[in-house]
């Protein structure tokens, strides 16, 4: 619905706030120090209240939620992260369907955040293959993970919740009609979701294994005009979405249990005695199975594809935990911890998928305003894992299945180290494809949305994201 001139002020005067603000300095001493957290009050990391799984709440996440506090504990994010999983993935009784595929209060859309028109037949439609990442790289899976010798391409869906999508027309509306200036500190409303999920045809799959995956039917197209419905498996979901006091959105990433194998940092390899789906029986060493060649463009060591950091939690050459700016073993503790009570109570397909990690910021004790204003002020560098920076959590996250070919910036394993760690604030940031600058910006699609909207095509628009993704890279490989 267009909005009329009058709400339209209304709403700008309510949700935003210009750009000309400043941000309170914390002290020498908070920046420089290293942050600690508590273990959750409860004696384990997952509740009983989040199973059955077709039972599960959503979790609390605004005012008077855990996230409703001058000071955080990490085991509050892990525990967002799995029970919002468990929530969109959980089974609706009337379409049979998980709750992120039923088109109530979640929609798929498209990459510039157009909505997409649903198929006959299909619970989900899938055109995209491009992975993220400057190339635009293509994964495949291995062939010798079926009987059948069949390669097939992992396709991508994205998914809003309702609440974002309303937010993100009326921040758009209020840019174009000139109402809120391109640079300013508005921030998506809590409730705000993103979700993006990878996806692989069942016949890339051993048939005695099918049924350890999430499957359902989805229109497949290669050209976005003919669509053939096709029996996909779920491989990963990346679980996006704004709590109280947290802007930049917590960024939650989950993957199948077969996929690939985690980079064992203390051998130097990753290895594994049985095919995966994307990594072949063997092992290599070094990242060349996770390095895209855009001479041939192909993975330059295709079907050895891995994690190059367990629970995106960044190791050493002699695989002990690296020096960041955060404590370490209690985040990665937490992570295997909640892992491993999920999979102790969850009953259903579901139990075959883990959490590899989440990244946010460190807003503690801040306004929303200061809030807003850190992102803005940390810009590109709101990805920096050295000691006294803000990110938290998953410092090198990634998912085998999105990011697999960006999992670092660096061209041997050798030169990875804490200054040039890559997560989802290498790329996601408060600086738009245009240079502008606003907490909203952070959300690619809305990014994208916006451009679109201003009459830019989607090939220019990519181009954009593209130029800003080589930036970022040529600055990676200079740390």
């Amino acid at each position: 619905m267009k909005l009329t001139l009058k709400p339209l002020v209304l709403i700008v005067l309510s949700i935003s706030v210009f750009y000309s603000c400043k941000n309170k300095e914390k002290s020498n001493e908070e920046k420089g120090k290293v942050a600690e957290y508590n273990i959750a009050v409860n004696d384990t990391l997952c509740s009983s209240s989040w199973f059955p799984h077709s039972q599960t709440p959503p979790p609390k996440e605004g005012v008077g939620s855990p996230f409703d506090t001058t000071s955080t504990t990490n085991a509050i994010f892990h525990q967002w992260s799995w029970q919002k999983f468990l929530w969109v993935t959980k089974p609706i009784k009337e379409t049979k369907l998980p709750l992120f595929l039923s088109n109530r209060s979640i929609h798929q859309v498209t990459s510039e955040m157009e909505l997409v028109k649903q198929q006959e037949g299909a619970a989900v439609v899938l055109i995209d293959t491009a992975q993220a990442g400057r190339d635009s790289a293509v994964l495949t899976t291995n062939p010798a993970y079926n009987a059948n010798n069949t390669s097939e391409t992992v396709f991508y869906s994205i998914h809003t919740s309702d609440i974002m999508k309303k937010a993100a027309d009326k921040f758009k509306d209020s840019i174009l009609a000139g109402m809120l200036d391109k640079n300013n500190l508005s921030s998506f409303p809590v409730g705000s979701l993103e979700l993006k999920v990878s996806w692989v045809a069942t016949s890339a799959i051993a048939s005695d294994k099918v049924a350890n995956y999430f499957t359902t039917t989805a229109a497949v197209s290669r050209d976005g005009k003919n669509y053939t419905n096709t029996e996909v498996a779920l491989l990963g979901m990346h679980v996006v979405g704004v709590v109280e006091n947290h802007p930049e959105f917590i960024w939650a990433t989950f993957e199948h249990e077969d996929l690939a194998p985690n980079y064992d940092w203390k051998k130097n390899e990753a290895s594994s005695t049985a095919n995966k789906l994307v990594f072949a029986e063997g092992s290599t060493t070094g990242i060349d199975g996770i390095v895209w060649n855009t001479s041939t463009n192909s993975a330059k060591l295709p079907n050895k594809a891995f994690d190059l950091f367990q629970y995106g939690v960044p190791r050493d050459s002699i695989g002990g935990f690296m020096a960041t700016c955060q404590q370490e073993p209690l985040n990665y503790d937490n992570v295997r911890d909640i892992n491993a009570c999920v999979k102790e109570n969850l009953k259903d397909v579901f139990r075959h998928y883990f959490y590899n990690g989440s990244l946010w910021i460190d807003t503690d004790g801040l306004t929303p305003e200061e809030q807003a204003t850190l992102l803005v002020d940390e810009g590109g560098n709101i990805d920096k894992a050295t000691p006294g920076s803000v990110a938290r959590g998953s410092l090198n996250n990634a998912n085998v299945t999105m990011e697999t070919f960006t999992q670092t910036f660096q061209s041997d394993i050798s030169e990875i180290n804490v200054n040039n760690l890559a997560n989802c604030f290498s790329c996601h940031n408060a600086i738009s494809y245009s240079g502008d600058k606003s907490p909203i910006y952070i959300s690619h699609i809305f990014d994208a949305f916006v451009n679109v909207s201003k009459g830019r095509t989607k090939n220019e628009v990519e181009l954009m994201k593209a130029k800003q993704e080589v930036e970022q890279f040529m600055k990676k490989q200079l740390q």
